[in-house]
């Protein structure tokens, strides 16, 4: 199934906000219902494609058949940019600007070949796609020709499990509940659970360096990876013989996180842990954000670490979104301080431990122990935040995220300054918002800070939040952070990544994708800029 055109996931999961967040948005932030946009996907207006017969012809031959090359209005608009709160905005008023000229299904990795080198010869562009679930631009190219969506879903299989060295092969378009049920079914999880999990893909995970939700105990999906195929124009790349190595720099890292830019992906290779016999959550309060973070500091760095670890701060816990289907209910409303989830999976003998000792260390820090319904509804609802966010863009409001991470001694700062960015800047442009946080994955030496940004949605919803994600990204790289912990980078982030990495970083970068895509084809303008 594919996702809503207009929105996040299933159709028929989309719920109305209760009247009493409506009521809430209405009196705390100024939000009125506006005028609807386009209602269906019909009424959507998108030119002819560009492409003629014999680039048509050309792509066909090489995935099998026209029934593989679709040029159809409905398909071009699946595959128009990704699933951030201004490409919704902008495709539920109609504008098709970034809409690909033909959407393209390879059904393997020496097709995939053939079709980068169609569109080198025919002046094409080329991005891959997966779930398309990018929420920074990965899906837009600044592209100065036609492109087409190289639509990866054809590659779907679970090619071999290794038990003896715990290995499983993927290709890059399972989504990651089918991923899940394959391992599953002989005795495996690879634990990567990200809030994106029901629509994302094995070829995203790696290509944007993604970070699952149970990343304390599993790690995050860059630590998984041990090989990699990828096809690009000039050729084909296979890294990973062994699970570390010291002949060179590691290939793998520079391909990870590289969203397409170097290359697509057409196989992972990953490593699989035993499916757990127990999964347990469970919640905490603590009275305020920073004694929350120094419990989760000395789990992360002394032990024993969690599986799940997450912390709210005192606004996102006081409105209830650690648990989404608890928005309204006023539960949230009757919490006060700071909701951290504790998650454990494993064995039954393990989870007992480890809940026992953590639970030790977290109440010396000043936690109360809040039973495990809190835990077991944030796990029944851990996908569904999307879905509230399509609820307040139908109302009104303006909803968005955006991630960063750094070292602990940084992160009180950084969470301060990212804070007031956006608070300043939103409420100058006359829609004040509200700002929530959590910290949502926690390593030995640093944290994720995962914001939240809801407001009223002004005169032109789109350029106001452009303003307001200038000056966060501002404030992330002036306090320390680093500009991308999951996202990734796309276009959306592009210019700060540069600042990230320096010039000298950049043109190094450059050189990589000179090498492997030298008539610039993939993806121009995400994560470098267009030379």
């Amino acid at each position: 199934m594919d996702m809503l055109w207009s929105g996040w996931g299933d159709p028929a999961k989309a719920a109305p906000l209760p009247d009493a967040v409506t009521g809430l948005l209405r009196d705390l932030l100024g939000v009125t219902r506006r005028e609807e946009g386009i209602a269906s996907l019909d009424a959507v207006e998108v030119p002819a494609s560009p492409l003629g017969a014999e680039a048509l012809a050309a792509l066909a031959d090489c995935v099998g058949g026209a029934a593989h090359v679709d040029t159809g209005a409905e398909s071009r608009v699946r595959h128009t940019r990704g699933k951030s709160t201004p490409d919704l905005l902008r495709i539920r008023a109609g504008d098709t600007a970034d809409t690909p000229a033909a959407v393209v299904l390879p059904g393997s990795h020496d097709e995939v070949l053939a079709v980068l080198r169609v569109c080198a010869e025919q002046g094409l562009s080329a991005v891959p796609f997966g779930g398309g679930t990018s929420v920074v631009g990965g899906l837009a190219p600044e592209a100065k020709r036609p492109f087409v969506a190289l639509d990866l879903r054809r590659l779907d299989r679970l090619v071999r499990v290794d038990d003896v060295s715990r290995t499983a092969v993927l290709e890059p378009g399972l989504r990651g509940p089918r991923c899940e049920a394959l391992l599953n079914e002989q005795g495996w999880t690879l634990g990567h659970f990200p809030q994106s999990f029901e629509w994302a893909t094995v070829g995203g995970f790696a290509a944007a360096r993604s970070s699952g939700q149970a990343s304390a105990g599993y790690g995050r999906f860059d630590e998984m990876v041990l090989g990699l195929t990828v096809a690009t124009p000039e050729g084909t790349l296979e890294t990973g013989r062994a699970p570390r190595s010291a002949a060179g720099p590691d290939l793998r890292q520079l391909l990870l996180g590289s969203e397409g830019a170097f290359g697509v992906i057409t196989a992972v290779t990953v490593r699989i842990r035993p499916l757990p016999e127990r999964r347990t959550y469970e919640g905490w309060r603590f009275p305020s954000f920073e004694a929350g973070a120094a419990a989760l500091r000395a789990l992360a760095q002394d032990g024993p670490r969690p599986t799940v670890l997450r912390l709210s701060d005192e606004t996102e816990t006081f409105i209830g979104l650690a648990q989404p289907d608890a928005i309204g209910s006023g539960d949230g409303a009757a919490a006060a301080g700071c909701m951290a989830i504790a998650g454990y999976e494993g064995t039954a003998a393990d989870t007992a431990e480890r809940r026992e000792k953590a639970a030790a260390v977290l109440t010396a820090l000043g936690g109360e122990f809040i039973g495990a319904e809190p835990g077991e509804r944030w796990a029944h609802g851990r996908y569904d935040a999307p879905y509230l966010r399509d609820a307040l863009l139908d109302a009104g409001a303006f909803a968005e995220t955006l991630e960063t991470a750094a070292f602990w001694s940084d992160v009180p700062g950084l969470y301060a300054a990212v804070r007031t960015a956006l608070t300043d800047t939103l409420t100058a442009g006359g829609t004040p918002p509200l700002v929530m946080c959590h910290i949502s994955h926690v390593y030995e030496n640093g944290a994720s800070l995962y914001f939240t940004v809801v407001s009223a949605q002004g005169e032109d919803a789109v350029a106001h939040w452009d303003t307001a994600k200038r000056a966060a990204n501002e404030a992330i790289l002036a306090a320390g952070g680093t500009i991308s912990h999951h996202h990734g980078v796309g276009t959306d982030h592009r210019d700060w990544y540069a600042r990230e990495v320096g010039p000298l970083g950049v043109r190094m970068l450059q050189a990589v994708k000179a090498e492997t895509d030298p008539a610039g084809v993939l993806s121009p303008g995400v994560l470098l800029p267009v030379r």
